[in-house]
């Protein structure tokens, strides 16, 4: 992956040992990494720190996926950063668009690779939209 030393990703993910290993991944990138668990959480984050991205998955507690994606894109201070939803929640292998209609810049099903991740994040820090994937 590109070198994108001091960007902050706000990390979304409410599986202790996925939130650690993405948290690694994107560190051994050279990201920084806000880490959280649930939506609600991640809508004050996401105002509090001003993240250069945010990887959430869809499922979460509380605020899902698809409401947090929402309202990050409604609001004038976060609407200009980039989503990417990361998921292996089944209902959306039903519904692929879903995400796409909330707001999110990228997709990733799980489980996903480093790389698959460290593209995505590349491709929307870099302004262009990656293909979805269903």
């Amino acid at each position: 992956m590109g070198s994108y030393p001091g960007r902050l990703v706000l990390l979304v993910e409410d599986d202790r040992d996925g939130r650690r290993l993405f948290a690694e991944w994107l560190e051994q990138a050279g990201f920084q990494v806000a880490a959280t668990h649930n939506g609600r959480q991640a809508l004050e984050r996401a105002i509090e720190v001003a993240p250069d991205v945010v990887v959430t998955d869809l499922y979460i507690p509380g605020i899902d996926g698809y409401e947090l994606t929402r309202r990050l894109k409604n609001d004038p201070r976060t609407r200009h950063i980039p989503v990417i939803a990361v998921t292996g929640y089944a209902p959306y292998a039903q519904d692929p668009t879903r995400a796409e209609r909330a707001g999110c810049d990228a997709i990733l099903p799980k489980p996903c690779t480093q790389e698959d991740l460290h593209d995505a994040i590349r491709s929307v820090i870099d302004g262009h939209r990656r293909p979805r994937t269903a």
